[in-house]
């Protein structure tokens, strides 16, 4: 046997399904390495926050006995997170504003506080995981229109690769964005439908990607055989202003600290993972052949206990709670929109805007005669204030950088 490897899982969780997910996976965890020539000792990090869904810390308690056999588990609460930013305001290492500005909940304030735990506890390599993601992959048969299920060894394949790398990034299958299958019939404006979602797009989610999905797949994403296979390692290289990677099945390689940014994203927007990725410049970005199934309207929890579908169904707009969770990705995205322009493309930054701001005016009241209980004038709102407040969101994004640096030096 050689060395030791520390390996770290990261889920910064809202939901109690990370729960589920760990005591219906560990075995298959362990499994993966029990041919590794290093010992690899897993440690699972759960960052949980009570103000996503109103949850109790209780919630957050449900891991059964078994799993702390093989796998070390280090809850991150509220209060741990308190008193390390009192420790290190009281060390002089930051002022009480910089641990403001990275420590705490939220999608970007929780990625830099568990990725400073594992950094300080001397994790080789984490791998971040969301609340949401089972590590499986549904390849459908051109033919037959069957849907075959296979698991995927999604530690593994990052810890393979993320040697030779300092960040490896997965692939994702299944409802990998909020949007709800939209009918493109004679009663659905196409064209406006459109300019709502070029408005609200961003580096992941497109027009082109989405129609194709609605017309072929019924807005699902299905995983790709040989890469599900293990099949196919290519580099990101950096295209539009970042070498552009998903928040989740991201890994880090915590040796090679120098290379990892921070995240960051404006108060109350999404973002986290692209702001990472506009900051990405020096490092090697790998994107690895496994898959992980994105639950993203938690209807197929019965995955995780191996009990697969054999078909997935069209998550429509009239579904319970699909309006709201739409409203709240299309928020938390237009947010962010007016940095992630200012950083791509700063030149252009007031052409860009004004589009923006014409597209989202006369995409809104299509959307509006969708989800007819819901009213999406509020991200017009949204849109003005986060650019008024463009060059403050971009002081702060180079300013928790800056912190990381110095944290860096523990």
């Amino acid at each position: 046997m050689g060395k030791t490897v520390q390996f770290g899982l990261g889920f910064v969780a809202g939901r109690p399904n990370v729960c589920k997910i760990i005591n219906n996976t560990y075995e298959q965890l362990i499994d993966q390495f029990k041919d590794s020539e290093n010992k690899v000792e897993l440690t699972i990090f759960i960052l949980f926050d009570l103000g996503y869904q109103y949850t109790t810390r209780v919630d957050f308690y449900g891991l059964m006995p078994n799993v702390y056999k093989d796998i070390k588990i280090k809850y991150i609460t509220p209060e741990d997170i308190e008193e390390m930013k009192k420790r290190l305001v009281g060390r002089g290492k930051l002022t009480k504003e910089e641990s403001e500005l990275f420590f705490g909940h939220g999608h970007a304030k929780g990625r830099n506080t568990l990725m400073y735990y594992a950094f300080i506890r001397n994790m080789d390599y984490l791998l971040f995981w969301d609340d949401d993601e089972y590590p499986v992959a549904c390849i459908k048969n051109p033919e037959t229109k069957e849907i075959t299920w296979a698991k995927q060894d999604n530690i593994l394949m990052h810890y393979k690769n993320i040697q030779k790398a300092d960040v490896t990034i997965g692939y994702h299958c299944g409802y990998i964005s909020p949007i709800p299958y939209v009918e493109l019939n004679e009663e659905v404006d196409e064209q406006l439908f459109r300019d709502y979602i070029e408005a609200i797009s961003n580096d992941i989610i497109s027009w082109d990607s989405i129609r194709t999905k609605f017309v072929k797949d019924n807005g699902i994403t299905y995983a790709d055989k040989d890469i599900a296979s293990g099949e196919g390692i290519y580099e990101v290289k950096k295209q539009n202003g970042g070498k552009w990677v998903a928040g989740s099945t991201l890994c880090l390689n915590l040796k090679h600290i120098e290379k990892i940014p921070a995240f960051y994203n404006p108060e109350g927007a999404r973002g986290e993972d692209t702001f990472f990725a506009t900051r990405l410049d020096e490092a090697k970005v790998v994107k690895v052949p496994v898959y992980h199934f994105h639950d993203g309207f938690l209807k197929y929890t019965n995955i995780l206990r191996g009990k697969y579908p054999k078909t997935l169904r069209k998550i429509k707009v009239e579904d319970e709670q699909i309006a709201k969770r739409f409203i709240q990705a299309s928020r938390g995205w237009i947010k962010y929109k007016p940095l992630f322009v200012y950083i791509t493309d700063q030149k252009n930054y007031k052409a860009k805007m004004e589009e923006i701001h014409r597209k989202l005016e006369a995409g809104i009241p299509e959307i509006n005669k969708l989800f007819e209980d819901e009213d999406c004038n509020v991200l017009i709102d949204d849109l003005n204030k986060y650019d008024k407040n463009v060059k403050k969101h971009y002081q702060e994004y180079l300013r928790t950088n800056e912190i990381w640096d110095k944290l860096k030096e523990k």
